[in-house]
This record gives structure tokens, sequence and C-alpha cells, in this order.
């Protein structure tokens, strides 16, 4: 078997950093994530009309924004408004980022990403069904979900979805760790502006990977699916998310 690479996954577009396919990911027994199914990134507040039009060439018809009322109504949204796709705000935040008191903020001071990848799965369990429904509802084209740099609450939804086709510890770390690269031009100078100990908060450490896989373990087994059915999930619409995800 070929190994996992996922600079093959990477798309580019102007203006919109840590842009990917998710298919192309290997899982048990031979399978393969669906291409031109899903796309994660980062927020797309910045990108230019020509970036989202190549978004919606490539086939995007629906996105799901993971960040918080409070982001979404600072930063903005081109798909908020865009009558070519339809548009979900589904926040796996709570507060505001943003907000120098902002207690998820503050809990990362003495926590690492790795310790809020758990809390969301603990605390956030409806919303993220909220996620997986619109991926099992919107059955034709693409959907692309992100979040501020589309690695940690995109990077999230990622790693369940990769659990669901039964894809290695090892490749879901791979993915996850190389959106610090991959956004890394944008990162670098929030990194340089930020105090020191908020600083880890802007990498993709891949131990916070597997810090959100040991919990998965320990508690699911590795089965996302069994977390995403405790959390309200029906048995149907996993079934169908599984049919549109696996190759």
């Amino acid at each position: 078997m070929t190994p996992y690479n996922p600079d093959e996954q990477r798309l580019i577009f102007d203006d919109l950093i840590n842009c990917r396919e998710l298919g192309g990911m290997p899982g048990r027994d031979g399978s393969v994530f669906k291409n031109k199914i899903m796309l994660r990134s980062g927020s797309p507040s910045l990108a230019s009309g020509k970036a989202c039009q190549m978004l919606k060439d490539y086939g995007v018809n629906t996105v799901i924004d993971l960040r918080s009322k409070a982001e979404l109504e600072h930063y903005g949204n081109p798909f908020q408004d865009d009558p070519e796709c339809a548009f979900y705000n589904i926040p796996l935040f709570v507060g505001d980022p943003d907000a120098k008191e902002d207690p998820t903020m503050n809990f990362l001071r003495t926590h690492t990403m790795g310790d809020f990848y758990v809390m969301m799965l603990e605390e956030l369990g409806s919303a993220i069904c909220d996620v997986m429904r619109v991926f099992v509802n919107r059955t034709e084209g693409v959907t692309l979900f992100h979040c501020a740099h589309g690695k940690d609450r995109t990077g999230v939804i990622a790693a369940l979805l990769y659990l669901l086709i039964g894809a290695s510890k090892e490749d879901i770390v791979l993915n996850y760790k190389v959106s610090y690269d991959y956004a890394r031009s944008l990162l670098n100078p929030l990194i340089e502006a930020r105090e020191p100990e908020m600083r880890h908060t802007l990498r993709s450490d891949a131990d916070n990977m597997v810090t959100m896989l040991a919990f998965m373990e320990k508690e699911y087994n590795l089965d996302s699916g069994l977390y995403l059915t405790k959390n309200g999930l029906s048995a149907e619409d996993l079934r169908a998310l599984r049919e549109r995800i696996i190759q």
C-alpha cells in the first residue's frame, strides 16, 4: 500500500489557507475516503472573490462555519449570503476567542489544545452531530467546513470522519500536524505577537491529536460512530454518513 501523503490532498486557492480535500485518506480493509465530497480549510473571510469562485467551480455548494457567533459577526463570511451556497453556522467554540477574558482562552493558558479537543468532544457532542447531519443531508456537491485556521475545530471534525473509515491513528495525526505548515504564512506573525503561554494555540503539535485519539480510544475504542450515536446521531444517519464518505 502506498504511504499516506497529506500533501496530495492540499488545494491551493488564493487567500484561503490550509485548504484540503478529505478524499484519499486510506481506511481499513482497503477502503478510501471519497474525493469531491468534503473540503476543509481556514476561514474564507479574507478570501478573494476569485478564490470563492474557484471553490464553487470545484463543486462547493455547502459551507459549514464552525466559528463562534462572535467570530462570524466580527469577520463575516463571503458565503453567508451567497445564493449559490447553503450556509450553516454551527459553533464549536462557546464565547469569543478574541475576548481578553474568554473562559476557554483562559483555560488554554494552562492546558494544551489536545485538552481543548477533549473538552469539545465532551461538551459539544450535540453540535458535532449537527455538523454530521449536514454532511448526510447535503447529498449533492461538495461541502466545505472551516473554522479560523482550519486546524482545531476543523481538525476534530476531520479526525472523527477519518475514524469512521478506520484510518490509522498515525495517518490522522499526520493529517492534523501539517496544518501549521500549510498555514504558517498567516500563523507565524500571529505567534510572534502573542504572549508566550498562548503561542501553542496557533500550532498543530502532534501531541494534541494524540491526546484526542487517546480519549477516543479509552472511551469509545476509537469508534467515532459510537461517539456520534451516544450524542444524538441516529443509526440511520450514521449509516448514510458512512455510505457517503467510504469508497
